[in-house]
């Protein structure tokens, strides 16, 4: 294994102190391999908060307004999650609610600028939503295009939207909502939040994955006001709008994916920087963030003994460097070099093999393909044992039997709607595996 990490800090920031690129790798390949796998770890450290200047913040909530959220205690549920969100919101930081049926609307505030939190306006919005009852229908692309226009509006600020939805995209095509989905990359993140079993999960997947945001499903609308406030208070957390990734190679050499493994799992969207360079949103940033990803490169291969540079990988805010690290190639004729597998490498790329046969057994199973189901949710539960990953092994046992002695599974006969919804959501949470120092030995 190779470990290669460097950093340094946001302007003003003491020497060390910002963002870490930690490489691991196997480095050695065998005469005429061309593929070179690579686990990148960026991580801030204690300080990086503290050396970047206070940031002005800009928090959407979108709230589900359609009629199917009037079933049971849904509504009733979102407006406590707003007011949560509301209430952890830091003074100071300009907010607004959006509605969102077949259309969207600003409902706070109702006309106007946006104010900024302090006691006096959040009562005023409680106000404002204490109005508010569902009908209508749904148009998720919508909701984000009117949560765009409101972010490019104050240009700057660390924007951040929570959406949540009870049901599925209805009133708009999938195209629209692609496109809204692109059209707001870069201006603001979205987590989302389904609530009951009547979503489409790949549909909230595409928003939180497409807009650098979380993603995860709540049985009943009383959990709700925790969870807003849980992402509320990660949001207030972050102190940086914007860092990129960015990636240059070497002539003949060509980025194939760059991965977010952990903690989730999702292929970054590539933009060209120019000749052998491009770049990767990670967007908005705090002190105590830690991801990791997982770059590919082909290269062309050289002789034995020689060494080329695959990949030079940046984390960049603005025009400034905050950290970087050096992707190698060895090539070598010794087997046992050649061979050996780096185990975060290995581990990640089990954890995306893992979230692939869930996603496509669960798809086989409603198409009714009994038997590619089964296969491919016993293929998850063992991937889910071998690495570790004791959350997902047990949502995999809400759809599936297993037996203990011989590994066998079987679907069962009934299944939960919620189980199966919360198994597709979370089927993307990696369980991390520990950051190697320095001075770790080969592995």
């Amino acid at each position: 294994m190779s470990t290669d990490t460097a950093g340094s800090g946001l302007s003003g920031a003491g020497a060390g102190h910002g963002i870490s690129v930690t490489i691991d790798q196997n480095q050695y390949l065998a005469e005429g391999a061309d593929t070179v796998d690579a686990v990148i770890t960026v991580e801030a450290d204690a300080d990086f908060a503290a050396a970047a200047p206070p940031p002005q913040r800009l928090e959407i909530i979108i709230i589900d307004c359609s009629g199917s959220m009037g079933a049971g205690d849904r509504f009733q549920g979102a407006r406590r999650a707003a007011f949560a969100a509301i209430d952890t919101i830091t003074d100071g930081t300009l907010f607004a609610v959006v509605a969102g049926t077949a259309e969207a609307q600003v409902v706070f505030p109702r006309r106007g600028p946006l104010l900024p939190a302090g006691a006096t306006i959040r009562g005023q919005a409680r106000l404002e939503m204490d109005r508010l009852r569902p009908y209508g229908g749904t148009a998720m692309g919508t909701w984000i295009g009117l949560a765009r226009q409101i972010a490019l509006q104050h240009p700057g600020t660390i924007a951040h939207a929570i959406l949540l939805s009870d049901g599925k995209n209805e009133h708009e095509s999938p195209e629209r909502l692609a496109a809204e989905i692109g059209a707001s990359q870069g201006q603001l993140s979205v987590d989302c939040r389904g609530v009951g079993d009547s979503y489409v999960v790949d549909e909230l997947r595409s928003i939180a994955f497409g807009l650098n945001g979380t993603l995860d499903v709540l049985r009943q609308p009383a959990e709700l006001a925790a969870e807003f406030a849980a992402m509320m208070q990660a949001s207030m957390g972050k102190s940086v709008p914007e860092l990129t990734l960015r990636v240059w190679t070497p002539a003949g050499a060509v980025v194939r994916f760059v991965k977010q493994v952990a903690p989730d799992l999702t292929e970054l969207t590539r933009t060209e920087a120019g000749p052998q360079l491009s770049e990767y949103s990670l967007g908005a940033w705090g002190g105590s963030d830690d991801r990791d990803y997982h770059v590919q490169v082909r290269l062309e291969p050289a002789p034995v003994g020689r060494e080329k540079l695959a990949a030079r990988i940046s984390v960049v805010a603005g025009a400034e460097v905050l950290g970087q690290g050096l992707v190698k190639a060895v090539w070598t004729a010794d087997t046992e070099l050649s061979t050996r597998i780096n185990r975060r490498v290995a581990h990640y790329t089990g954890q995306a093999e893992l979230a692939q046969n869930i996603q496509e057994g669960l798809a086989a199973r409603e198409q009714g393909d009994l038997s590619t189901a089964t296969a491919k949710l016993q293929r998850a539960v063992q991937l889910a044992a071998e690495s570790g990953n004791d959350n997902t092994a047990k949502l995999l046992r809400g759809v599936v039997e297993v037996d203990d002695h011989t590994g066998t599974v079987r679907l069962r006969r009934t299944i939960d709607t919620f189980d199966e919804k919360a198994l597709d959501a979370r089927s993307t949470k990696t369980a991390r595996i520990r950051k190697p120092s320095s001075q770790s030995p080969e592995a």
